[in-house]
């Protein structure tokens, strides 16, 4: 309490980027465009964004290919 009357307190909270939150902002998609383009539902998505759940499997493959090449997963796609 002396902290906070003093000022001196502050709480710091970080949040990870996740490979799926990187990957759709470098698609400047929305999430429902980003979970269509990986044949997910939105849920599963927000999912993986918030850190709850973590991709497996191709779905993480997709995801890693897409923080590194994003115009790969939208040739993919075509």
């Amino acid at each position: 309490m002396r902290e906070m009357k003093a000022g001196t307190f502050a709480r710091s909270t970080s949040v990870p980027v996740t490979d799926a939150m990187q990957a759709r902002a470098k698609l400047d998609l929305s999430q429902s465009q980003f979970a269509k383009l990986l044949g997910v539902s939105v849920r599963t998505l927000q999912e993986w964004e918030q850190g709850r759940k973590k991709p497996t499997g191709a779905a993480q493959t997709l995801l890693r290919v897409a923080v590194r090449t994003p115009q790969a997963l939208l040739d993919l796609a075509s």
